[in-house]
């Protein structure tokens, strides 16, 4: 049962932008701190932006400044708004969740969708 689905994803140039969405269940997102993942060819997935259970964004260096979690996400939908593409962004992008038990976030992402797509171009 496929319970995350991502889409937006597409061959862009550099300098460009793109819009990721996922599309996950109520069960997801009751369940799962959200966040975004990518795994670029040859190596391993590794997360980026992700949501913390107070309703605050964190970003790794590589990103900030150029993708954001919006913060008026639809109810079980989650975008992600990438400007300024690098060549370097190229990935597969996943959208992701670690599990939430009362308050807390734990670290490890345990559930993820099949992907999209983004390539940069020069």
């Amino acid at each position: 049962q496929v319970e995350l689905v991502e889409s937006g994803g597409g061959s862009v140039q550099a300098g460009g932008s793109l819009k990721l969405s996922c599309a996950a269940s109520y069960v997801i997102f009751g369940t799962y701190c959200m966040g975004w993942l990518r795994q670029a060819p040859g190596k391993g997935r590794e997360w980026f932006a992700q949501l913390e259970n107070d309703g605050t964004t964190n970003y790794t260096d590589s990103v900030k400044g150029r993708f954001t979690i919006p913060a008026n996400n639809d109810d079980y939908t989650l975008y992600l708004q990438i400007n300024n593409l690098k060549l370097e962004d190229t990935a597969m992008y996943y959208c992701a969740g670690r599990p939430r038990l009362g308050p807390v976030c734990y670290e490890t992402y345990s559930r993820w969708g099949k992907g999209t797509q983004v390539t940069v171009s020069s």
